[in-house]
């Protein structure tokens, strides 16, 4: 009877553990199936065996660690994957996890409060991603965390004071970010009244962080004093490029911080030659009984309260929503549905222009100088304003998602911060729900763009001439790739992208940017039809910061189409690069790449040209060099003086100004 009795109570127990891990894995599968449906792209193919049907057990699919008992998710490891879509807040609901790294992925949207929740969680790894929004104080709740790492995103608001909360964290990045307000140091030392240390007495910040020894702050806007606990240990990298009161030359200028209250009087451990007003009123609060100040600050909290309550119904009333509701996946049932939280603050800069003025301006839109399935570009002029070329974004209402939306937001951001006057200007954007509308507006180049001059163009253009648009377009390139941080690049980089103006100076534009946001969310690659598309060009659906080969690439191509007047792409024979080759290392073949119709051309150029073409080109990318030495080969080896024409042949004058 006994041993019947053990086994029974062994089976028990058994069954008992069965059926308790298997509620576990489940409960958190389905959290993992939450997170896997938020992401629109997994060009790696990280979640092919994500399926429960397929695998049961979560700690069989990829990227993912459990528990020794195989009851829990421990950890989560999807780095590098190229994933694009957002955060699920259901990630909070996997309570064992002790390692989160999503780290140099396409991560969209803001950051899940819902992680404050994970309170095993020892390393939350986010960087390196395109994550915007403020980063939510509950990540001050994770007690147990040791490592935090926000670098490399678009995060904005401040600091939050909570993370002073974290008393065992030893690295925190969240450098490269557009933070700003002052770094939280809870000493509460720097009040001088006694009722302000009252109130305060335990104050958050990152002077209670006793085990921090790695942190970087550099590359936002923070402003005021760098906290002294924090300037001892950490070395000053760690604090570069922000607006703080620091001599240090790596600080940004006044005018990228922008206007506004000088930080020593705005912050409470600053000082300040002018303080009459504060001193009075600090005679004035002494001389009042503590009861009456107590209750004057609860009665203008509560008042001050109520206030910012009804002025932001109002906004959200008068202005629309701050959030949209989009289904992520149409379905019937209503389900499926996730909340987006779109930052007002992103576009705040770029002007918005209605879909009336905008018809009105491209002639009720029938002015179109290009089309495809995906979108169609108009011509108009506005009313006493300049030309204008408006790309209209042919999607319609059912199938814009929220993905969409924010990567729409996000382009017109990007391209409203482009400055230089070889690169097309982004004026402004449309955007307007009835009808469904989603419009980019750009200056026109009113010369048409490169490649009709070199293959249809009724002239021929000089050498000098395809020089000046070679140093424009390098020049362009050069300001894209090395001067802004972070670099931007053409999505499809070719003469059908380089606009001319009237003196054939070219602008780069990047029309064909939804080219590959459409193609990769849709997945119909072929749905944007250019007859201008190069016969090979790497990495072409590649994020923008990672693009800067295929530009490079591009580049050289693009230099081979103008001098030798000879589209990239395919036809009958080969492509212009293998053409090529034969003659770009020949000395006595270099002449053959030059466009028939041009009749002087200085030798010293096409030598550099060919120099740098071959740079472009070359076939182990590691050896491909930045634009920024490129442009300065051409510009100090090029000659764009007229006289180099002119002193070919006693004739060359007049067929120069033929071809002008």
């Amino acid at each position: 009877m006994g041993y019947f009795a053990s086994v029974q109570i062994f089976c028990l127990i058994s069954a008992v553990l069965i059926v308790t891990s298997d509620s576990f894995a489940l409960n958190e599968a389905s959290a993992l199936k939450s997170f896997k449906d938020q992401i629109s792209e997994d060009p790696t193919r990280v979640f092919s065996n994500w399926d429960l049907q397929v695998e049961k057990n979560p700690c069989n699919w990829s990227g993912i660690a459990c528990s020794p008992d195989g009851g829990h998710v421990i950890k989560l490891d999807i780095s590098r994957a190229s994933l694009k879509g957002f955060l699920a807040p259901s990630l909070g609901q996997l309570s064992f996890l002790q390692e989160l790294y999503l780290h140099d992925n396409n991560l969209l949207g803001t950051i899940p409060k819902e992680l404050g929740l994970l309170k095993k969680l020892k390393v939350l790894d986010l960087g390196a991603n395109r994550l915007s929004g403020s980063i939510p104080s509950e990540i001050g709740g994770l007690t147990d965390i040791l490592k935090i790492n926000f670098g490399s995103n678009g995060l904005t608001g401040r600091l939050p004071p909570e993370l002073g909360n974290l008393r065992y964290l030893r690295e925190l990045r969240v450098d490269r970010n557009k933070l700003q307000g002052f770094i939280p140091d809870g000493d509460t030392s720097k009040y001088t009244s006694n009722m302000h240390r009252r109130y305060a007495p335990n104050a958050p910040g990152f002077c209670h962080l006793t085990e921090l020894k790695v942190a970087d702050f550099s590359y936002n806007f923070f402003v005021g004093k760098i906290p002294k606990c924090l300037e001892g240990h950490l070395p000053k990298s760690s604090f570069q490029g922000n607006c703080l009161q620091y001599n240090d030359p790596k600080q940004r200028t006044a005018a990228q911080c922008g206007a506004g209250a000088s930080p020593a009087q705005s912050h409470p451990g600053g000082s300040s030659k002018h303080v009459p007003v504060e001193h009075a009123s600090k005679h004035q609060r002494a001389s009042k009984p503590a009861w009456l100040l107590t209750l004057e600050i609860i009665t203008g909290i509560t008042t001050g309260s109520l206030f910012l309550v009804a002025v932001i119904t109002s906004l959200r009333r008068c202005n629309g929503k701050s959030s949209i509701i989009i289904p992520w996946k149409k379905s019937s049932s209503g389900k499926d549905h996730v909340t987006l939280h779109i930052d007002t603050e992103m576009l705040k800069d770029v002007p918005s222009i209605s879909r009336q003025e905008l018809e009105v301006a491209c002639e009720d839109f029938s002015n179109i100088i290009g089309s495809s399935p995906d979108s169609i570009v108009y011509k108009g002029t506005m009313k006493g304003g300049p030309e204008i070329a408006v790309i209209s974004i042919c999607i319609k209402e059912e199938n814009w998602t929220d993905y969409l939306e924010l990567y729409f937001q996000r382009e017109v951001a990007d391209l409203a911060r482009l400055n230089h006057e070889n690169v097309g200007k982004l004026l402004g954007y449309c955007k307007e729900s009835s009808p469904f509308t989603r419009m980019l507006v750009f200056e026109y180049a009113s010369n048409g763009t490169l490649y009709e001059h070199l293959h249809y163009g009724e002239g021929c253009l000089s050498w000098t001439r395809r020089m000046n648009i070679i140093l424009g377009m390098a020049r362009g390139l050069k300001y894209l790739h090395s001067e802004l941080q972070p670099p931007f690049t053409i999505s499809e980089l070719n003469s059908g992208a380089v606009y001319l103006t009237d003196d054939f100076s070219p602008k780069l534009v990047d029309f064909e940017s939804w080219k590959t946001i459409l193609s990769r969310s849709e997945k119909n690659s072929g749905s944007i039809g250019n007859q201008v598309t190069q016969c090979i060009l790497p990495n072409s659906l590649e994020p923008r910061h990672l693009d800067i080969e295929s530009n490079i690439y591009a580049f050289g191509v693009l230099l081979l189409e103008v001098v030798s007047g000879r589209p990239p792409y395919c036809k009958d024979k080969e492509c212009l690069v293998d053409w090529a080759k034969e003659y770009l290392e020949s000395p006595d073949g270099m002449s053959c790449l030059v466009d028939p119709e041009v009749k002087h051309f200085a030798d010293e150029d096409l030598r550099t040209i060919c120099e740098v073409v071959n740079l472009c080109i070359h076939p182990q990318p590691a050896k491909l060099i930045c634009m920024q030495d490129l442009c300065s080969m051409l510009e100090t080896r090029i000659d764009t003086s007229v006289s180099v024409e002119l002193k070919a042949s006693s004739l060359a004058w007049a067929e120069l100004a033929l071809s002008s």
